[in-house]
């Protein structure tokens, strides 16, 4: 069985690269992965797939065509609030998908915000029309029971991903602290000074390392690398396989780390700050104790539904001695969760491998 798989691939950003090697290692042994990328030769060489490019309208009809099943591959495709572009290019292709009669997977979906009514109508249409659907959070849950439309509710996949061992770390002293911020619009020039701030102080507080993940270099590499320039003897940028004290001026010389690499790099370290989801997720899924800055809500859910300690960006004390003290007595107390909790989740998580093997498997049913 072929397979279109379909998401925010070969862009560079760990998170949905996560996505992508969870779905990977959850689809049944019969089923022929094609993933749409917009890096076809990064995502062959990473995960040793066929691909197909996301932009390229004649070969993503004729890969539809030939295909058997299409899924949605996890994330939060279906919102507008980034672009109101993005979910029109993924609604057109379930829509074109379904028109085919393919299976049609919604697979570890978060959904919304959905502010236009276009995008609302099209989603409540394309959801309806889908084989099944898995969503990741209570919100996208509750509205698809609002639309009267049957769904899976799991914790997101990436809390099943399996960790790839990486080289190097042994060589960075103790203890280590990991830091993944991202640009936001939340994140001003003087809140970035204060966690810069507050970095240092909880540095010199702990006599800590700091490992710095930018999860999207494109985007990210920029704040990474002015942290390392406040923390220049007791930081590191880690990407590419290795860490570097500074960064190369041409990055793209070596593949960025695998993401199941950054899962390793979590269990080597005594506390995580982090603002993306599922550096969040990566973290807390190996039992490191984790502090969140939440920019959207989809991080706030996770703090609420996990219990994990953290602020609203937009509520981030300016004192940056208050937040340093708060961080460095969650290092004293830290607590991660526990193997039972670990254990739970990750059973949960396991309800969208069940959906497509109950779909996608050589004996499955076809009927939506």
């Amino acid at each position: 069985m072929r397979v279109v798989l379909c998401g925010y691939y070969g862009q560079g950003n760990a998170g949905d690269e996560a996505l992508l090697v969870t779905l990977l290692q959850m689809l049944p042994d019969n089923v022929t992965p094609v993933v749409l990328s917009a890096n076809c030769e990064e995502t062959q060489q990473q995960y040793g797939v066929e691909t197909c490019s996301r932009t390229s309208i004649w070969d993503l009809w004729r890969t539809l065509a030939s295909a058997d099943g299409f899924i949605w591959g996890g994330g939060s495709l279906i919102q507008d609030v980034t672009s109101w572009r993005s979910p029109l290019y993924y609604f057109a292709l379930m829509a074109l998908a379904q028109r085919m009669g393919k299976i049609t997977l919604a697979w570890g979906q978060g959904i919304g915000p959905l502010n236009a009514a276009l995008t609302r109508r099209l989603a409540r249409s394309l959801f309806r029309g889908c084989t099944a659907v898995s969503v990741r959070d209570r919100q996208g849950a509750q509205l698809l029971t609002d639309w009267n439309i049957p769904h899976i509710l799991a914790p997101d996949p990436v809390w099943a991903l399996d960790p790839l061992p990486v080289e190097g770390l042994d060589r960075l002293p103790h203890p280590r602290i990991a830091v993944v911020l991202r640009p936001h619009p939340q994140l001003t020039a003087d809140r970035l000074q204060t966690l810069t701030q507050a970095l240092i102080e909880l540095q010199q507080r702990t006599q800590s390392y700091l490992l710095l993940l930018p999860f999207q270099p494109k985007s990210d590499l920029d704040i990474a690398q002015r942290l390392h320039q406040a923390l220049p003897k007791v930081s590191e940028i880690w990407i590419g396989d290795k860490g570097t004290h500074g960064w190369r001026d041409t990055p793209s010389e070596s593949l960025p780390n695998r993401p199941e690499q950054y899962k390793s790099i979590f269990s080597q370290v005594e506390m995580a700050i982090a603002m993306r989801l599922h550096g969040l997720i990566m973290a807390a899924g190996v039992a490191c104790p984790c502090f969140a800055l939440s920019y959207d809500p989809k991080v706030t859910q996770l703090m609420e539904q996990f219990n994990l300690p953290g602020w609203e960006l937009d509520q981030l004390p300016e004192n940056p001695s208050q937040i340093s003290q708060t961080w460095i007595e969650f290092y004293q107390h830290r607590q991660p969760l526990t193997p039972a909790q670990l254990e739970g989740i990750r059973s949960q998580t396991m309800e969208h491998q069940q959906l497509l093997h109950r779909y996608l498997s050589p004996n499955c049913k076809k009927d939506s």
